[in-house]
């Protein structure tokens, strides 16, 4: 039986302490991490009681459903969870559906057969901006997760990479912008003869296997890639945390977002209640996961959600797994995209996002 009054406390004390911040390790390891495998004390291993969330009665245009669409991967890690309670929101029962990838995802939400879903900042603020408001931003999922690793332990500071080829996880996405503005306020060239120069021609899935064999020797990427790359190899380390360059050029705690919530317009207008009930059941999965990384793993891996369980008991720590509501995130989310605008203004609608497109 859950022990739902022990969760609600265990809950509201995991998220006082980590809704507000990234939970990552920011280059430091845990005990756990040096183990090899994650682990939490067994008194935070409280199940929270999702299938009780409750809110609002209904509308009438409301269907029987509350449809979800998750992504495989790392963004589905903290939703792993809720897939496996199979939680019942509004009376209703919560209906994941999962897709490769964000482009996959968006003409079913913009077509109403899907509800709620998660992906990149900047792609839902252009499709915000370029279809009328068509989705809505209810918060941040996942904060920034992104490091330089390699097998050369000569690499303590950005400076230490000039001159050097880095392959870079995802062209005209977060990590290739975002690693070349941090390199642009260093005055680090990219691209120049003394400069570092970028590379992005190797598939994300593939760059810790070429780093592993050699083939190169730098590369940015997101959780779980540099956690797969570590546990392979003793060799590999994390020589650089772009969380804390970051924070090093705006502020100790800054960070930027690399995941958010979004909702369609039509279903967040017509069922604002379900919408918090459902984000309510989000954070508190989330809580969980964080608490027990070990078998969040077991979980996304039972439901194929695109990693193994070692993965995800390993990356949990250093996947800066977070919630934000919109109302609280905005500042973090308008700054990421002033990066993207200084480097592809198309990427996010041209412009930023007004007030609307936060979900209240």
């Amino acid at each position: 039986m859950r022990n739902t009054h022990t969760f609600r406390l265990f809950a509201a004390a995991s998220l006082a302490a980590f809704m507000m911040l990234p939970v990552c390790a920011g280059g430091k390891k845990d005990t756990a991490q040096k183990n090899g495998a994650a682990s939490v004390p067994e008194q935070q291993e409280q199940t929270p009681a999702l299938q009780e969330q409750t809110a609002a009665q209904p509308s009438a245009e409301s269907t029987d459903e509350v449809r979800v669409g998750i992504l495989n991967g790392p963004t589905s890690i903290p939703v792993a969870y809720m897939v496996d309670a199979k939680p019942v929101i509004n009376g209703r029962s919560v209906v994941f559906d999962k897709y490769a990838t964000p482009q996959a995802l968006l003409p079913k939400m913009l077509k109403g057969e899907v509800d709620i879903g998660f992906m990149p900042a900047n792609i839902a603020a252009k499709v915000y901006n370029s279809a009328a408001g068509a989705l809505l931003c209810a918060g941040i999922s996942g904060d920034g997760n992104l490091y330089l690793i390699t097998k050369d332990r000569s690499i303590k500071t950005l400076s230490d990479l000039a001159g050097k080829i880095v392959s870079v996880a995802g062209q005209g996405a977060t990590p290739e912008y975002l690693f070349r503005w941090i390199l642009a306020q260093n005055k680090i060239p990219v691209n120049s003869q003394n400069g570092v120069k970028l590379d992005y021609s190797i598939p994300t899935p593939d760059i810790a296997a070429e780093l592993l064999s050699d083939k190169i020797k730098y590369a940015v990427v997101p959780e779980p890639f540099a956690t797969v790359a570590l546990m392979k190899s003793k060799d590999v380390v994390r020589a650089l945390d772009l969380q804390y360059e970051f924070g090093a050029i705006e502020g100790k705690n800054a960070t930027y977002p690399l995941t958010v919530m979004v909702v369609s317009r039509a279903f967040a207008e017509r069922e604002p209640e379900t919408v918090r009930a459902f984000i309510n059941a989000f954070s508190e999965s989330l809580a969980w996961t964080i608490a027990n990384p070990q078998k969040a793993g077991v979980l996304v891996q039972k439901y194929t959600l695109g990693l193994m369980a070692p993965v995800v008991a390993n990356a949990v720590p250093y996947s800066c797994l977070v919630w934000k509501s919109a109302d609280d995130s905005r500042k973090e989310i308008e700054r990421l995209l002033s990066i993207f605008l200084q480097f592809a203004p198309d990427s996010v609608g041209g412009k930023l996002p007004d007030e609307g497109f936060y979900f209240k």
